[in-house]
């Protein structure tokens, strides 16, 4: 049952999705919920977005309100597609009582239906019903479950994020969505706290590779520096650089598969950044790629004139672990 009662989601907005080779409007939106059980991750910020505790009842009566926002506000017709986040896990009955699953669903009846949660939660009795819910037989894979696998790596993955479970939970989450008639989504994330520029490429390199035999899709996301979080402090520090954009255009360029890529906050010093003279065109470049899958775009944009390309490759090249950024 949707609310007459309306509360405002955290955030929500409209846009384009590449999906196999159709472009699709999106919607995407992140409700509040009772926050991320892990809640340890030392570059997520979401996890400060969150009611404080209360009762079953009361936290689903708040999230059916934001679901009657999303209805009043949004044309969903106009949407094929919609993109759930929370400040953890949609599939997290702790978070996300399971009657708001059910409302979501059948909100959102033939779309496609991206839903973020961690592997624990991805159980095969909760997709079923969750797929029954929302499939109309418009589409051959009608929920996909998305996953921040973040690395392929265990030592990084639990050192340089403390993101709290294996790559083995991963592979096992994706089997029970596979045989639950889910889709999985992988997001890499793309120098995380600790890594040199040339250590991140080349983990990056290696996840990409391995992930894709697991997941339907990769989403590369290049780390921004976030309010409120550990990797924030060791910004301010001078002890963290978020990545170069060179980076991630040769990441791009030397992928198995098509990888999706949005880099948040591109061209700032909290995000993804080269100098600053080349850096707009190459975010909107980087943009344009998710969306048409062009692979000579980003040959093109390799072959951008800047001065800074040499102080990328100086820093990929000599850049030591256990010292300080060489470059912010």
């Amino acid at each position: 049952m949707i609310s007459d009662d309306v509360l405002k989601p955290l955030a929500s907005w409209r846009g384009k999705e590449r999906y196999g080779n159709e472009l699709l409007d999106c919607l995407t939106i992140i409700f509040k919920t009772a926050g991320c059980s892990w809640s340890r991750c030392r570059m997520c910020s979401y996890r400060n977005e969150r009611y404080e505790k209360q009762s079953t009842d009361a936290l689903a009566h708040l999230l059916h309100r934001q679901l009657a926002w999303i209805v009043q506000n949004y044309t969903l017709a106009e949407f094929p597609m919609v993109k759930i986040f929370t400040s953890g896990s949609f599939f997290d009955p702790a978070e996300v009582p399971p009657d708001f699953l059910d409302a979501v669903a059948t909100a959102f009846r033939g779309k496609i239906v991206i839903a973020e949660t961690r592997p624990e939660y991805v159980l095969e009795d909760t997709l079923k019903q969750f797929i029954d819910r929302v499939d109309d037989g418009s589409h051959k894979t009608p929920v996909y479950c998305a996953i921040g696998l973040e690395t392929t790596n265990d030592l990084i993955r639990e050192k340089c994020i403390d993101k709290g479970f294996t790559y083995s939970d991963f592979i096992r989450a994706a089997s029970v969505a596979h045989t639950a008639g889910a889709g999985v989504k992988a997001y890499l994330l793309f120098k995380p706290l600790f890594l040199t520029e040339g250590e991140a490429v080349a983990d990056m390199k290696t996840s990409i590779a391995e992930a894709s035999r697991h997941a339907d899709v990769i989403s590369m996301n290049p780390c921004t520096v976030q309010r409120r979080t550990e990797l924030e402090r060791y910004w301010r520090e001078h002890a963290y650089r978020p990545p170069y954009l060179w980076s991630v255009l040769s990441l791009l360029q030397d992928a198995p598969v098509f990888v999706a890529c949005d880099p948040l906050g591109g061209g700032q010093q909290r995000g993804p950044h080269n100098c600053g003279k080349c850096d707009y065109e190459i975010v909107k470049g980087i943009r344009d790629y998710t969306l048409n899958a062009d692979r000579d775009l980003i040959d093109a944009l390799m072959e951008t004139e800047c001065a800074c390309k040499q102080e990328w490759e100086y820093v990929l090249n000599n850049e030591k672990p256990y010292a300080m950024p060489l470059t912010r």
